[in-house]
């Protein structure tokens, strides 16, 4: 399946809207059923539990696919590993174990939380440092690697690069990889730099999704044709990550 709704890369189906379940908390499980009422079928969430409540993502999805509604695999589902100053107390994994150990323990309870027993983009959510790339960073992505070399998630990606640390990323990476997150919200407005190597996105060209803010903490209803009005607002073969309708049903 390939429509106005989805984009092929390296042979996955992505929706070009994913659902962002950030800040939801003990509603994520209802409002992610809703959005699948309301159509969507790309949730993008993060074993983090600061921001967001994986395991209430998950719950919804199962209980969708247990029930008929939906199958897994026209589900797209995305989360992220998070650096340990990105997460509160509630760790995903041990503090003290090496970068790449808690990249698998965090990988690990996301197909516990989400219930499911593959994922469908891994993103590294943020770098080590503001510049270049760290030593750490490699340790991660290497691991990150490793498990889609296992077959258990089907697209890399990252979040939050710099234009830089894509390119040190792209030199060095042992594979294409997909998804690259760019701002483009209030006060930080970037569209997808086209001088980013289109290798990097298994020939697809400048494959990025773009995220813009437009309900973050808010209460907003889904209005198709706002949505439709902003998905033909944005360039060809871009992808928008979360937060398009993000408290979708709050109203």
């Amino acid at each position: 399946m390939n429509d106005a709704g989805t984009i092929d890369i390296d042979g996955v189906t992505v929706p070009r809207l994913l659902y962002g379940t950030a800040w939801k908390e003990d509603a994520t499980e209802r409002l992610v059923t809703l959005a699948l009422e309301q159509g969507f079928r790309g949730f993008d969430t993060a074993n983090q539990r600061k921001h967001y409540y994986e395991a209430g993502t998950g719950a919804a999805l199962a209980k969708a696919v247990k029930a008929g509604r939906v199958r897994r695999e026209d589900l797209f589902i995305q989360t992220k590993f998070t650096f340990r100053r990105g997460q509160d107390h509630r760790l995903p994994y041990d503090a003290d174990a090496p970068a790449a150990t808690q990249v698998v323990q965090s990988f690990e309870k996301s197909l516990e939380h989400l219930q499911t027993d593959y994922i469908d983009s891994l993103v590294l959510h943020g770098p080590w440092t503001g510049e270049r790339l760290h030593p750490i960073d490699w340790q991660v992505w290497r691991a990150m690697e490793a498990i889609h070399k296992q077959g258990r998630v089907r697209l890399l990606g990252v979040s939050n690069f710099k234009l830089e640390q894509v390119r040190l990323l792209c030199a060095r990476a042992a594979r294409d990889y997909g998804i690259v997150f760019t701002s483009h919200g209030p006060g930080k407005r970037k569209a997808s730099n086209p001088e980013i190597p289109g290798g990097c996105y298994g020939g697809h060209g400048n494959v990025a999704i773009h995220w813009r803010n437009l309900a973050r903490r808010e209460q907003v209803e889904l209005d198709s044709d706002k949505v439709t009005r902003f998905a033909k607002s944005l360039a060809p073969r871009s992808i928008l990550r979360h937060h398009v309708v993000g408290d979708i049903g709050q109203a």
